[in-house]
């Protein structure tokens, strides 16, 4: 008879679950041993790597991928990452292993105490397995947990003796479906709302970039002839950011936002909570005289929205169910604009350091039209949309992480580089970021260089965490410790990892050294020293 191993790895290749990153440590080792040559295995050097590399190569891909952390200790490591895995609504199948059965109960060197524990409430399932008969069933349960709507990751304890013994070969293999209809009443209902209001607004979030909505979102926006806006702290855009409709990211306090939507007696919210708030700026949810229409693939979302009417559905599906019903809206406006090429042509006048702005306006016209940007620099964020490299048309095209925990765009952004190049779409993979966030995962460049991916990290060096310092001006704290961040050399890091490494001051040695990194496969970190003056926060709350 096969092993437990053998036939779970006979399911996973069924599945098309061929990926594995992972950081392993001895209790990890039976399930690795004799790894079949058709697995793709990745290396970490840190767990919180290993979970961020997996989630954007599992975004980049659209399918699952599996996590392999080291008992208790690994998956402590991992639990940052995991949180936002979590948030991005990623199907990862998380795996840690267990100490021997026969020394459980003395709770021995490396046992993972406790283990289903530990990873929630940020995982959809946790599970240890007891029996190697139930290894192939528990990981075919996992896979399908992991992709059902909302996906998310889910995690499985696995005792490092279970891999080794004989089990029958039953086919544990079922087929699972990833998408909600909506109930058609109800659909029904929101589109008769729809077309009796006088002045909508759509806001729409990730989950239609996720379900591949993306042109159904433009003919619903162009169809009704109203505004869109992005909301906030969105993870993903999932409409052409120079579209004439577009407005904007909506701002993440809840004054400010009512505010923005003023003049709207209905907002229809597609994708995304209703909302994610911070800083607590306080202010009506919705403007005067407005309702909310919510439609949402997760049924924890739409029962906690404080307001509005919701609706559980996969976003592009019920995007093609509203479009039979609602009515067109005579318009006059011209879909067609040239915002992204107007800010491809912005001159910079060299004044230095560098502005976060000018840096981006000086490499925006080098940018090529096909490329995916990944954003972990708070304080710039606002700069970056504005600019032509961070005015995302195209769809899956642009990745941050949900959960405002620093540390998951530069692993996610390898992982991310790994899908174009298993995908053969061969886009190169631009991560912008500042030196603070730099520091999270940085050892996930090692991984970049050894897999030959092609990365450009775009590495702004203003030595402090700017975002944060906003924040003291707004909730009125002077002389917080900690917000500086002198001594850093990032080139050396990079170099340490060996990776390509540029220093680049002025605008000619940055023209130079992007050019050159978007020519050459491979990884380039690019340090780029900007400005220390503090920005608005988020971009749109005005300091008092």
């Amino acid at each position: 008879m096969p092993t437990a191993q053998k036939v779970t790895f006979d399911l996973l290749r069924t599945l098309g679950v061929t990926n594995i990153v992972a950081n392993p440590g001895s209790t990890e080792e039976t399930f690795l041993s004799n790894l079949p040559k058709d697995f793709n295995f990745v290396m970490a050097l840190q767990e919180a790597s290993v979970v961020g590399i997996a989630d954007g190569l599992s975004q980049g891909l659209k399918k699952p991928v599996i996590v392999n952390v080291h008992t208790v200790v690994g998956m402590g490591n991992a639990m940052g990452c995991t949180i936002t895995a979590y948030l991005n609504k990623t199907p990862l199948i998380i795996t840690a292993g267990q100490q021997a059965r026969e020394m459980l109960l003395m709770e021995p060197f490396l046992t993972n105490v406790d283990s289903t524990e530990l990873p929630k409430p940020w995982v959809k399932w946790s599970h240890e397995v007891s029996r190697p008969e139930d290894l192939p069933g528990a990981f075919m349960r996992a896979y399908a947990m992991a992709i059902q709507p909302p996906a998310g990751p889910v995690f499985l304890s696995i005792p490092l003796d279970l891999w080794g013994y004989e089990i029958e070969a039953y086919n544990f293999f079922r087929s699972v479906s990833t998408k909600v209809g909506p109930d058609p009443e109800r659909l029904s209902l929101f589109a008769q709302k729809i077309n009796q209001s006088k002045n909508p607004v759509l806001i729409f979030g990730s989950d239609i970039s996720r379900s591949g909505g993306w042109q159904e979102a433009i003919q619903l926006a162009e169809k009704l002839a109203v505004p869109v806006w992005k909301p906030p702290f969105s993870e993903h855009v999932s409409f052409p950011e120079d579209h004439a409709l577009y407005q904007g990211e909506l701002p993440s306090a809840k004054g400010p936002l009512s505010q923005a939507l003023k003049g709207h007696d209905l907002i229809l919210m597609l994708g995304a909570p209703v909302f994610r708030y911070y800083p607590w700026i306080p202010g009506e949810y919705l403007p005067k005289g407005a309702a909310l229409l919510q439609i949402t693939d997760s049924p924890d979302e739409a029962a906690k929205a404080p307001v509005g009417e919701a609706l559980v559905s996969d976003s592009a599906l019920a995007i093609n169910a509203l479009l039979k019903e609602v009515k067109s809206r005579s318009t006059k406006i011209n879909f067609k604009t040239n915002v992204k090429a107007d800010r491809n042509q912005i001159a910079v006048k060299p004044v230095y350091p560098l502005t976060a702005k000018q840096v981006f306006d000086v490499i925006s016209p080098l940018t090529p039209s096909e490329y995916v940007l990944v954003q972990e620099s708070p304080s710039n964020a606002h700069d970056l949309e504005e600019s032509g490299i961070g005015t995302i048309n195209q769809p899956n095209s642009y990745y941050t992480m949900s959960s405002g925990g620093l540390g998951w765009d530069m692993p996610a952004a390898v992982g991310l580089a790994l899908a174009e190049k298993e995908s053969k779409r061969n886009r190169p993979v631009i991560l912008v970021i500042g030196d603070g966030s730099f520091q999270y995962s940085v050892q996930s460049l090692w991984t970049a260089v050894q897999q030959n991916i092609h990365l450009v990290v775009l590495a702004l060096r203003n030595e402090e965490y700017g975002i944060l310092k906003a924040f003291a001006l707004l909730e009125k704290t002077p002389n917080v410790p900690g917000l500086d961040l002198p001594g850093l050399d990032l080139v050396s890091l990079a170099k340490g990892y060996g990776a390509n490494a540029h220093y680049a001051d002025t605008i000619e040695t940055i023209q130079d050294s992007y050019k050159k990194a978007l020519s050459s496969p491979g990884v380039t970190v690019i340090e780029i020293p900007i400005d220390k003056k503090i920005p608005k926060l988020l971009g749109f709350i005005e300091k008092k």
